[in-house]
């Protein structure tokens, strides 16, 4: 488009049989086009209008390099009265071996003496640029991150819901001088300050959990009908886009006891001990899925202890639980100068793992 001392514009358009065409209109006329095509370009990223925020939510996936788990899913629900926000975290931990340790869910709730727009540091999440949220998630593309966090918030902004992610590196956490954007460092403290309201969060777990025993893990708190409702409809599972798993899933895995072992022994041998401890199954050999049988040999002596006991054949991670028990039957002094051979079948009843 030219202007014409006449008064007149000239604009030219594309016309797929001409090609080009020109056209000469009144001035005030090209001047409201101009305006016309250009709204939409001056309302591309505009921050969003809403009401004051009472309540969000916020999904972390929490991912680790070293397991099992190895993914640690939280759910953040927080809602106010205007003088203070009652908090509520869902945790669901994948199951660490479908052998060893469940799948389980915790709730704990506080209550944090602040209004929402305190803890959101008074920056309205609906106030953020899309292009500043999308920048802040491409930062590091080429990073080698070995472990990290995804937060989503979700939270309505007028008459929509808005979703806001943010992208943790370890270097967020680790590094002196990380360089981390404003918006997942605001993030990233909001999620601190309600941490501290509710105590101890996946950050602070042992590694290698897998390795404790049902009767060293915590057992989870009670949760409302309501809450596990929304879980196992999928309600949460949007928060978590991308992820190995979904909330509801390791829900519904949390609800399934995991699987007891046998050991089944057999002595070929008349005589049968009077103290016969029973093998254990070794823990890191459950964890492997290692199964299978154990033949042990031995002769009975004069005190009525086992003597001279060998392994004729079995796995290497399964044959000292059976030496050990072995070692520790008593038999009948009648019984010495017996030779006795036993047999232990560690059965791990594992489910088979799906292949993903």
């Amino acid at each position: 488009m030219r202007y014409l001392g006449t008064g007149l514009s000239v604009i030219s358009f594309y016309n797929p049989r001409q090609k080009c065409s020109i056209v000469a209109v009144p001035r005030w006329i090209s001047i409201f086009a101009v305006l016309i095509f250009s709204l939409p370009a001056l309302g591309r990223d505009k921050p969003r209008e809403s009401q004051p925020i009472n309540q969000f939510k916020i999904g972390r996936r929490t991912f680790f390099d070293f397991g099992p788990p190895f993914d640690f899913y939280e759910i953040y629900l927080i809602r106010t009265d205007g003088q203070s926000s009652a908090v509520e975290r869902i945790t669901l931990t994948p199951h660490g071996g479908s052998c060893m340790v469940p799948a389980k869910f915790e709730r704990t709730a506080a209550l944090v003496r602040e209004p929402i727009v305190s803890l959101l540091e008074g920056k309205n999440p609906c106030a953020i640029p899309e292009k500043e949220l999308r920048r802040e998630m491409k930062r590091c593309k080429k990073c080698l991150v070995f472990s990290g966090a995804v937060t989503t918030m979700e939270v309505q902004c007028g008459p929509q819901d808005r979703v806001i992610r943010s992208l943790v590196l370890d270097k967020d956490w680790f590094d002196s001088a990380p360089g981390t954007p404003q918006n997942t460092s605001r993030t990233m403290r909001l999620l601190s300050r309600l941490d501290d309201a509710l105590g101890s969060n996946v950050m602070d777990r042992p590694a290698f959990s897998s390795f404790l025993t049902a009767s060293e893990q915590t057992a989870p708190a009670p949760i409302d009908s309501e809450t596990l409702s929304d879980i196992s409809s999928g309600k949460y599972d949007a928060l978590f886009q991308g992820a190995p798993e979904k909330p509801s899933d390791i829900y519904l895995a949390a609800r399934r006891a995991i699987p007891t072992p046998d050991i089944k022994v057999e002595i070929e041998s008349p005589a049968r001990p009077e103290i016969r401890p029973a093998p254990i199954y070794p823990p890191l050999a459950r964890l492997a899925h290692i199964e299978g049988k154990v033949v042990l040999r031995f002769r009975i002596d004069s005190d009525g202890n086992v003597a001279n006991l060998t392994t004729v054949s079995g796995h290497p991670m399964l044959r000292g639980s059976a030496e050990n028990a072995v070692k520790s039957w008593k038999f009948r002094r009648e019984d010495a100068d017996h030779d006795v051979d036993v047999t232990v079948d560690f059965i791990a009843n594992c489910p088979t793992e799906p292949s993903k």
